[in-house]
């Protein structure tokens, strides 16, 4: 199970197998913060009661040896790993508290001896993975499920209900997986269970709803200026923290606000120039390089960037399918496995600007929601249903071209998407809903799947957070999405993609002082009249130039839609043939001809869900190849 992850760390191997009582627990070692062997895991606490798995970092893991060393607690250091210290602390302050201290992301197996309890941990925003589950008699888990795929024990049935999920959102929320009976953990919490427990006991040490909820009762009471002020200090001291590492370091540079924001910190607390990466194409729509060496030469970091063909980008869906242990088509995990393993050619740690439009509120999504909701939400509901029912029937290509023809005669950039969201939106019951239908991709996904339903399928929300009272439909969206888009999409493409290369990301923006400080703004602060980002775009602003702070981001999107009928279509083709459908059985094969056909004709735009059963395939076969074992990145 171990051998499979040597990606994750190809450094070191080592086990520890408590026989008497049927636990094993294995690790990978990535080294990063204390090279000896006194960083080798699975590591026993000084008093020999705990033993740990352990995968990632703790940024602050100094300040809590300092803080152990007053309150007369220090340990008998063996090494400098922050391992090391959480164990301590575990020995001192118990497990809750000390993860409560504890700054940073990781995820953890702790077998505790003394009173023969297993406990799983995974860090407050979900940055590091953990699968588990029971499996027979056998209670399994890893960072990834090839590990638990490697089991005798493991049986790999696939939910229909996550697959509906996954077709309809391109992702699987938590605590769900894709396979029956078998889960992640969520952000914030640990699973504890025994022998005699088979339920365990998940407790939540850490909430986002609940520091929401605490900022916004203390709210900043500064100006605009004021906050621009602290909003620099605390990133300042999330970049500072996360700089702790024994091996080379960089980041990751688009040329946007957030990963430029992260770059210009780095630089300032550093006396030699950073290593920055990018990755280009050739078409000047989607290429992002351009811009990014232009903030590179004014920040005077050590830039690299590659301008990839379309061919090198094609060919890496080869690798995604195999890196990827559930099915996932956030098409932009291609682009970040290339600046990945572009990056790993020189740093064994890189800082990335993702959890910006989060925290911050980036996401045009976010304007929508602002623009739309407060009048629909004004409508009757029976109204809103009506004029849904009306769109429909119009379509949204006939409505799209209509708005085309009014406008200035060229068709404006994804109009056609934007109307589908607004068109399923029109009869939304709530935020939540509203927000359910703004990021779905394809609305009816039982459709598309042979067979019956073994039941209701729910449509899976955002559970795992109770929205705190008062906010807008902007900030709704943005709570909802640090509960579980956060996590579950942007997180996992980039930790997915970079560790595939043994490469470690770090994402400063989700510093946990930061977040609150950015809960507790007013929300003009962030959004306001159009512009996003407005706090942390004036902390930039401070080290760049008006004129390139100002030029337009291209952003790295891909023209799927193109792709599907030109340069993918033999590979999907034989993906979604008639004659490997059938054989398979999970898809209606009529339906998706009719859906692929149309495509090809032009009659209709048919990109998302194309895409989504072209990936699912494609990890489909990686994972009944018997491939699930490897990284081929």
């Amino acid at each position: 199970m171990a051998a499979s992850l040597h990606r994750r760390g190809p450094d070191d191997a080592d086990e520890w197998v408590d026989a008497e009582h049927g636990v094993a627990l294995g690790h990978r070692r990535l080294a990063v913060q204390d090279l000896s062997p006194a960083g080798r895991q699975p590591m026993h606490s000084h008093s020999g009661r705990f033993v740990i798995a352990f995968n990632g970092e703790v940024y602050n893991h100094l300040e809590l040896r300092d803080e152990l060393s007053r309150q007369g607690l220090e340990a008998p250091w063996r090494g400098t790993s922050d391992t090391e210290t959480l164990l301590a602390g575990f020995d001192a302050w118990g497990v809750t508290d000390t993860l409560v201290k504890a700054v940073g992301m990781f995820a953890f197996a702790l077998w505790d001896r003394e009173t023969r309890k297993l406990t799983l941990g995974r860090d407050r925003f979900g940055e590091k993975p953990l699968y588990y589950g029971w499996q027979g008699a056998h209670f399994l888990f890893g960072s990834e499920l090839k590990a638990l795929g490697q089991s005798p024990a493991f049986n790999a049935s696939i939910s229909r209900q996550s697959l509906e999920a996954y077709l309809r959102l391109g992702y699987i929320r938590s605590p769900a997986s894709i396979f029956e009976g078998i889960y992640k953990l969520e952000p914030g919490t640990t699973l504890t269970l025994d022998a005699s427990d088979r339920q365990g006991t998940v407790a939540r040490f850490w909430d986002a709803g609940a520091v929401i909820a605490e900022a916004r009762r203390t709210p900043f009471a500064g100006s605009f200026d004021d906050a621009v002020v602290e909003a620099d200090r605390l990133l300042s001291t999330a970049v500072s923290r996360q700089l702790i590492s024994d091996v080379a370091i960089g980041a990751f540079l688009s040329g946007g606000v957030d990963s430029s924001s992260i770059v210009a910190l780095m630089q300032e607390q550093c006396s030699k120039p950073i290593k920055t990466f990018s990755i280009g194409v050739a078409d000047a729509r989607f290429d992002e390089a351009a811009r990014a060496a232009e903030y590179a030469k004014h920040l005077h970091t050590d830039h690299t960037s590659l301008r990839v063909t379309p061919e090198q980008l094609l060919n890496s869906m080869t690798a995604i399918g195999q890196m990827y242990d559930e099915p996932f088509a956030d098409s932009s995990q291609i682009p970040t496995f290339l600046v990945s393993r572009l990056a790993r050619e020189s740093v064994t740690v890189a800082l990335s600007g993702d959890g910006g439009d989060e925290v911050f509120g980036g996401y045009n999504r976010y304007l929508f929601a602002s623009t739309y909701w407060s009048r629909f939400s004004r409508l009757p509901a029976s109204l809103r249903k009506q004029a849904a029912k009306l769109a429909g029937l119009i379509g949204v290509e006939r409505l799209s071209g209509v708005l085309n023809k009014l406008g200035s005669g060229s068709k404006h950039k994804n109009l056609d998407e934007k109307l589908r969201k607004l068109v399923r939106a029109l009869d939304a019951t709530s935020v939540a809903d509203f927000y359910e239908k703004v990021l779905t991709r394809f609305e009816s996904p039982g459709t598309i799947l042979a067979g019956r339903p073994n039941g209701a399928t729910e449509v899976i929300s955002d559970s795992a957070m109770a929205l705190p009272e008062g906010l807008n439909a902007a900030e709704a969206m943005m709570a909802m999405d640090a509960a579980s888009y956060l996590p579950d999409d942007i997180l996992t493409k980039v930790d997915r993609a970079a560790m595939s290369v043994s490469l470690e990301t770090r994402v400063p923006f989700l510093d946990p002082d930061l977040f609150r400080f950015a809960w507790s703004l007013p929300f003009s602060f962030r959004i306001e009249g159009g512009e996003t980002k407005r706090v942390l775009r004036q902390v930039l602003a401070k080290r760049m130039p008006h004129e390139l702070l100002e030029s337009p981001k291209v952003g790295f999107d891909l023209p799927l839609d193109a792709w599907l009928r030109d340069d993918l279509r033999t590979w999907v083709d034989d993906l979604l043939s008639p004659a490997s459908l059938s054989a398979d059985g999970t898809f209606d094969v009529a339906h998706v001809g009719t859906l692929w056909s149309q495509h090809q004709s032009g009659a209709a735009d048919h990109t998302a869900i194309l895409w989504h059963l072209a990936v699912f395939r494609t990890w489909q076969a990686s994972w009944n190849g018997g491939t699930c074992g490897t990284n081929a990145a």
